[in-house]
């Protein structure tokens, strides 16, 4: 018997690595950066013209390469060079790889509610600041107690304490405001610095002071479930400021690359996180000046919209793209999507099979996991 219990032993932990990928997961969202320049880099057009790039010498010194891979790859070096060659993604339309949301709207509220809930509410509708009445993935494992007060979010938007239902669930949400109870000195500095420093739009801070709470939080409390919104691509492609859309993109994955270089340094995380990668909506492309822009055919006809011009809604909103890489993760490279796109609303189930949990168990009105995922 003795000389077979090594042998049951490699079993069970093959077993249960085939079942369990991670114990951790952090899913990060760049607002609105659409999947052209993911994967194509900086659009000519739009880099070189006056009105949209102020800065376009820096801009082209800095991005522009011959080739689309080669532009695509000085734009977002870590998610091309680790993400993308260590993992599984998704949403480059012109190979037949296609990622999208399954909301009617194309907007944030109800991308992120798809996103994080698995659920599309009708009902979920504006960005109003209404709380959500679909749970977020993070507070259905709160009712785990493997994951109590074990997951956090960091956020640009104002909107999120409502979209995470802060009243209702028991998750670690900031997002805009300063930290509430900042547990050191380098929080009571943030605190100090964000307050001193006026935010560039009324409801979006900037994303290096969510990117370092998070970071501060990380290290010190070490959430088994983290997710983090950075959201500077979208208010700077509302302004029409290509220059510092395409900057701020570079930006957040500079940003991407120290959160996975801090998980990789801190023995809970290392080789034990699952890091996926994504958006809550597309954009337009033509006509140029709807990169700009992004709304359905059901949200541009709306009264108050300012879009009714765009008659068939911001064609391509609706586009979005995904990158995945841990352990348990398929090493798929690009994954072709014959039989339709893959929706956001998948998202949330995908993460938790990765745990181990069962979505079924928590609420089976979720997306299904995205299978080809999984290695």
């Amino acid at each position: 018997m003795k000389q077979f219990l090594p042998f049951f032993f490699l079993l069970f932990s093959l077993l249960s690595a085939s079942i369990y990928g991670a114990d951790n997961v952090v899913l990060i969202t760049f607002d609105g950066l659409r999947w052209q320049e993911v994967f194509s880099g900086i659009d000519e057009n739009l880099a070189t013209h006056q009105d949209y790039s102020p800065q376009s010498d820096r801009l082209m010194q800095r991005f522009w390469n011959g080739s689309a891979n080669g532009r695509a790859e000085a734009l977002l070096p870590f998610i091309h060079q680790t993400v993308f060659a260590q993992g599984s993604y998704a949403g480059d339309r012109r190979d037949n790889s296609c990622a999208a949301v399954s909301n009617d709207w194309y907007f944030s509220y109800p991308g992120y509610s798809e996103i994080l809930t698995g659920v599309v509410n009708p009902s979920i509708d504006s960005n109003s600041k209404v709380p959500n009445t679909e749970a977020t993935f993070l507070e259905l494992l709160e009712s785990n107690s493997l994951y109590s007060e074990r997951t956090a979010a960091f956020a640009s938007w104002d909107v999120f304490p409502f979209i995470f239902n802060v009243e209702r669930s028991a998750v670690h949400v900031n997002a805009f405001s300063t930290e509430a109870n900042p547990a050191d000195n380098h929080e009571i500095f943030l605190n100090k610095l964000q307050n001193d420093i006026p935010p560039p739009w009324s409801t979006v801070r900037n994303d290096a002071f969510t990117h370092q709470y998070a970071l501060s939080y990380l290290r010190r409390e070490k959430p088994k479930v983290l997710f983090i919104s950075y959201g500077e691509t979208d208010d700077f492609a509302h302004d029409g400021k290509y220059d510092e859309y395409i900057f701020a993109a570079n930006r957040t994955d500079r940003f991407i690359k120290e959160i996975w270089s801090t998980l990789q340094s801190i023995d809970q995380y290392r080789d034990n996180t699952v890091l996926f990668i994504t958006v809550d909506h597309g954009r337009g492309e033509e006509p140029l000046q709807s990169w700009m822009h992004h709304s359905s055919l059901q949200a541009t006809t709306r009264a108050n919209s300012g879009l009714a011009q765009y008659t068939e809604g911001v064609v391509g909103s609706e586009a979005t793209w995904f990158a995945v890489m841990g352990p348990g993760v398929a090493r798929n490279g690009q994954i072709q999507t014959d039989a339709g796109c893959i929706t956001s609303n998948r998202i949330a189930a995908t993460l938790m099979e990765f745990l181990g949990e069962d979505y079924r168990d928590y609420n089976p009105a979720m997306g299904a996991p995205i299978q080809v995922l999984f290695d």
